[in-house]
């Protein structure tokens, strides 16, 4: 007695393949690995049936499979310094957007603020064998940015990066700082603190675009930074120092809008009040600046735009439209708000 050949079973456990679909359509593995690639040499009616029996067993191409085959996957890689800053999940935004619009996949992590982190997860995006890497303020050493270049294209935003292989897409600190520091001079502020990025991506670049705004409204003998971070318990920390101190500036100048609402919060802890004692500009334009109950003053990034130009300039290096160096500055903007008023002691 001849015996029956069971049909497949598909289930949760095992992943349908282009064996399966080819099965049951009848047809070669060969005809339908043309079908996923979309190539013309199919006829309309063959392609037809291997979609709707692909359709029906629930098929999905495998992306890593298709991009050994055609050395490309049409996924990006992108790490974010971290996820606690809306400033980088503003920049994720564009990201997101452009990737769409250019039909790429992309495959996120975040480094969780530590090299280590990032370096892993960098791994594993070549792992996955992405097309190109988009690195949103990473803390990488630029030797370490420059070796993955040697694999795959590299963008990164919010840092300037001393690599030829690496493109890089940054605010203009030098025109933000110049835009906060004149902001304050004409409400009649000298005594101005900076409360510094840390060691974060872009800060030691507004630490110094700061000195130089002081300098060149002759304020070069009122220059103070505290060191800080890209957080608001920084933002507090920095604050207390100040009290502390007992020389309170009539300004404060921190190097983004987290940084800036710790700073407030504790200065209104301790009675004083925001902008009447002391006037306070951030720096992002982040949608915590422009809460009611914040209302910062504070320097705009076109953060969104910063996101999709990255992933246009990304994919000109991979898909090879461009091969000279990117390196691209976005003009800032000042938006004021109810943080800054006229110096207490003018």
């Amino acid at each position: 007695m001849r015996a029956t050949r069971r049909p497949v079973k598909h289930t949760a456990d095992r992943r349908v393949t282009m064996d399966d679909v080819a099965r049951k359509a009848g047809v070669s593995r060969a005809l339908v690995s043309l079908v996923v690639r979309g190539s013309p040499k199919v006829s309309d009616a063959r392609r037809a049936r291997v979609l709707a029996v692909a359709e029906q067993l629930g098929y999905r191409p495998n992306a890593m499979a298709r991009g050994l085959a055609s050395r490309r996957t049409r996924t990006l890689g992108v790490l974010l310094n971290e996820l606690h800053n809306p400033f980088y999940a503003e920049i994720m935004d564009g990201i997101e957007e452009r990737a769409e619009e250019l039909d790429y996949r992309l495959l996120a992590s975040t480094g969780g603020r530590r090299r280590g982190g990032e370096s892993r997860a960098v791994e594993m995006f070549l792992e996955h064998r992405v097309d190109g890497l988009l690195l949103v303020g990473p803390r990488l050493s630029t030797a370490e940015l420059g070796a993955a270049a040697q694999h795959v294209p590299v963008v990164v935003v919010a840092r300037e990066v001393r690599h030829p292989d690496v493109d890089w897409i940054v605010n203009d600190e030098h025109a933000g700082a110049r835009l906060v520091i004149g902001h304050l001079v004409a409400l009649g502020h000298r005594r101005i603190v900076h409360i510094d990025g840390g060691r974060g991506a872009g800060a030691a670049a507004r630490r110094r675009a700061y000195g130089q705004a002081m300098r060149e409204a002759g304020l070069e003998r009122e220059v103070r930074v505290l060191v800080g971070d890209y957080t608001d318990v920084a933002g507090v920390r920095a604050a207390e120092r100040l009290l502390e101190s007992r020389s309170l500036p009539t300004a404060i100048f921190a190097a983004n809008d987290l940084l800036a609402t710790g700073v407030i919060d504790r200065l209104e802890d301790a009675g004083l009040r925001i902008p009447e004692d002391v006037a306070i500009v951030g720096y992002d334009n982040t949608f915590l600046a422009a809460l009611h109950h914040v209302s910062l003053t504070t320097i705009n990034q076109p953060r969104p735009e910063m996101g999709r130009s990255a992933v246009r300039a990304l994919v000109e290096r991979v898909e090879r439209t461009r091969t000279e160096p990117l390196r691209l500055r976005t003009a800032p903007s000042l938006v004021v708000r109810e943080t800054t008023g006229p110096a207490s002691d003018a």
